[in-house]
């Protein structure tokens, strides 16, 4: 039985969000909260910005392990004020607002697993800064945890924001104050009503596999999925407007200015190159799994653990994960001379 739940609460420090502003808004927060750091906690929070060679600022993952940074249990209750507006400056207040509760899972994780080796933890969250905020160089942040990995990269006044991953155990809380809750359930629900949407001739295009895979595909390390299923020309309209629905969901989990620009990049880029895949069950409880692509951007669901019940999605941009083409791009243009 559930003896704890921890009630999510929304901090309520805030800076005016300006469109095209992002990476300002990011080094005003991130300075903010380095500043209220000892030199001890500072040394810990703080990494060089590197672009090659071994380097933590890509070494992103979403399972409950030890993280290089300060985890929120080290900061005092100002420091982790100050942490939670520096994550505002990364996500929508929808965004943020799932970040939080999907933190809170942790006590409820803790409870039914019984956890006491302190595993299930919701102030093991991490605030890492890689280079100097607001510098004429690149710079970046990322907040990191179990079921989630917020990565930001800030060149000049553009900021990308893959790789970008929420997750959820349980996905419906089974019981207690919160029962019924679920904090991925626009995701889930999307996504199936476009799959259930489809004709029969439409849904042979759209399911790749009989069987949801056991976790996403774009894990870690991993970058090599392929656009596959029905693409956005083989869709009605209604069911094309669910897909632009499904997309714009996934980036704007993120900071809403910077989020356009990406909406922008996708249509720019074609929108017949979007297609959506669909594998496993399509009622709920049933382990499934689906996949948005075109070229090298994708966003991904999977809900097979735990019965159906854990879901994991991820949105990444190959190309402009941890910034790399802007990096690039940015590089290219400072060597001119």
């Amino acid at each position: 039985m559930i003896r704890t739940l921890l009630l999510v609460s929304i901090v309520t420090i805030t800076v005016p969000v300006f469109a095209h502003d992002a990476t300002a808004h990011m080094a005003k927060a991130a300075s903010a909260f380095l500043e209220s750091l000892t030199p001890e906690q500072k040394t810990k929070a703080t990494f060089t910005f590197k672009t090659e060679g071994k380097d933590e600022r890509i070494d992103w993952h979403f399972v409950p392990k030890e993280r290089k940074g300060i985890p929120l249990k080290d900061m005092t209750e100002p420091q982790r004020k100050l942490a939670k507006a520096l994550l505002q400056t990364g996500l929508s207040t929808d965004g943020y607002q799932k970040a939080e509760t999907i933190q809170s899972l942790e006590v409820i994780l803790r409870d039914l697993e019984k956890d006491t080796r302190g595993m299930r933890d919701p102030d093991k969250y991490y605030v890492t800064v890689f280079g100097t905020p607001g510098a004429k160089e690149p710079w970046g942040w990322r907040w990191e945890g179990h079921h989630q990995s917020f990565n930001y990269t800030c060149i000049g006044k553009e900021a990308t924001m893959t790789p970008s991953f929420f997750g959820s155990n349980p996905g419906t809380i089974p019981s207690g104050p919160k029962k019924g809750t679920r904090v991925l359930e626009k995701e889930e629900n999307l996504g199936r009503a476009l799959v259930k949407s489809l004709n029969d001739e439409q849904r042979k295009k759209a399911v790749i596999l009989e069987k949801a895979p056991k976790d996403i595909l774009n894990v870690p390390g991993r970058n090599d999925t392929k656009a596959e299923g029905i693409p956005y020309s083989a869709l009605n309209d209604d069911q094309k407007k669910e897909l632009v629905e499904l997309v714009k969901l996934y980036l704007f989990r993120c900071r809403p200015d910077a989020a356009e620009g990406d909406w922008v990049r996708v249509q720019k880029s074609g929108m017949e190159k979007l297609h959506f895949a669909w594998a496993g069950g399509f009622e709920p409880g049933e382990g499934h799994y689906y996949r948005v692509q075109a070229g090298n951007f994708v966003l991904e669901y999977d809900n097979v653990q735990n019965g159906g019940n854990h879901p994991h999605t991820v949105w990444r941009d190959f190309d402009r994960d941890f910034g790399l083409d802007e990096l690039a791009r940015h590089y290219k243009e400072s060597h001119k001379n």
